[in-house]
Parts: structure tokens; C-alpha cells; sequence
């Protein structure tokens, strides 16, 4: 198996972040952003993709929490595009539903090249903690422009921004999970096109 691993850095006037992904990982996670709730949220996305996964974020969460989600969605993003390399031999495509006691997330994905992002659904409550819960949608559309996939995503149904919000990042993680897998009746790009 090739090394599917990479390592993104940025920095900005309002964010420093390092992010290190292993796609064919444990599900092992070491998170710092400042966000206790976004380190939750990673975490749970590391655990559920088995995907290994470290970010160390240094935001201006003295402001709000945007920068902080944002920047780091697209690190995590580029860390999959530079992971997955020319993806070769991977599934491509997925389709995940996840509950979490009252709440469902729908996320459906193809690992394309060809970056696009749709939302529907909204969220019970403003915040979780200090992370606002329509961050929750940024961060997917963020991580989908960066890593060049499609991502349709959806918060079914609920009462609880936090299982809300939870349902959807372990719907992500399910779906890039089965959409990155490597299959073994496939040698090449799945792509009529021969490339993606």
C-alpha cells in the first residue's frame, strides 16, 4: 500500500496551524484549537474515519471561532488532496447516513477533482459551546473546496445543535472513510476520463 499520509502548514494575520493526516490510520487524533468543541468534533472524525490525525491551531478565537474552523478546514482539505494523490485504485464514491439519539446527518461524496459543496437542514441552537453551529456547514464546504470533492450534506433531522452538528461530522468521516478505501479489484483511476 502506497503511503497515504501528508502534512499541511498555514499562517496567516489570523491563524498558524499545522494539520498531519494518515488516510489508512487508527482512528489515533491529537487536536489543540483553541475550540474545545471543534476538538471534538475532530477527534470524533479521526475516530469514526479511522484516519490519523493531528492539528495544532493557534487562531484569533478573541474574535470568534471562524477563522479558527475555516483555516483549519482547509488544511484538513488540502491534507486529503495531497494524501490521495492521483487516486488511484480508490472506491470514489459514498453515501453515509449517521443518527445521533434524536438527530440524523446525511452525507453523500464522490473524491472527483471537481470541488462542490450543497447544504440543506439547519441547526436547533445557535451554539455549542463556543463554536457557532452554522460553522459546522462552513467547515464541510471549506474541507470540500480544498480536497476537490463533491459533498452534498445534510442535517436530517433534530432538537440538539451538538447532536446535530456531531452527526454530521461522523457522517463525513464515514463517507470519506468508504469513498477514500482503496479497492482491491481496482488498478486505476476510476474515471472514464483516466484521471480525476
Amino acid at each position: 500500500m502506497s503511503d497515504r499520509t501528508a502534512a499541511v502548514s498555514r499562517e496567516t494575520a489570523e491563524t498558524e496551524i499545522d494539520v498531519t493526516l494518515a488516510i489508512d490510520g487508527d482512528g489515533e487524533s491529537e487536536v489543540e484549537t483553541g475550540i474545545g468543541f471543534l476538538d471534538h468534533m475532530l477527534e470524533s472524525f479521526a475516530k469514526h474515519g479511522l484516519f490519523d490525525l493531528t492539528v495544532r491551531c493557534d487562531g484569533d478565537t478573541h474574535i470568534d471561532d471562524h477563522h479558527t474552523v475555516e483555516d483549519v478546514a482547509i488544511c484538513l482539505g488540502e491534507a486529503f488532496a495531497e494524501a490521495l494523490g492521483d487516486k488511484r485504485g480508490i472506491s470514489r464514491y459514498a453515501d453515509r447516513r449517521v443518527p445521533l439519539d434524536e438527530a440524523v446527518a446525511s452525507v453523500v461524496v464522490d473524491v472527483s477533482g471537481r470541488p462542490h459543496y450543497e447544504f440543506t437542514g439547519e441547526f436547533s441552537q445557535e451554539s455549542v459551546g463556543e463554536f457557532t453551529s452554522v460553522m459546522a456547514d462552513h467547515f464541510a464546504m471549506s474541507l470540500a473546496h480544498n480536497a476537490e470533492i463533491t459533498l452534498h450534506a445534510a442535517v436530517v433531522r433534530g432538537e440538539n445543535a451538538h447532536h446535530e452538528v456531531e452527526a454530521l461530522f461522523k457522517a463525513l468521516a464515514r463517507a470519506l472513510d468508504d469513498a477514500t478505501r482503496l479497492d482491491d479489484r481496482r488498478s486505476d483511476t476510476p474515471s472514464t476520463k483516466g484521471a480525476l
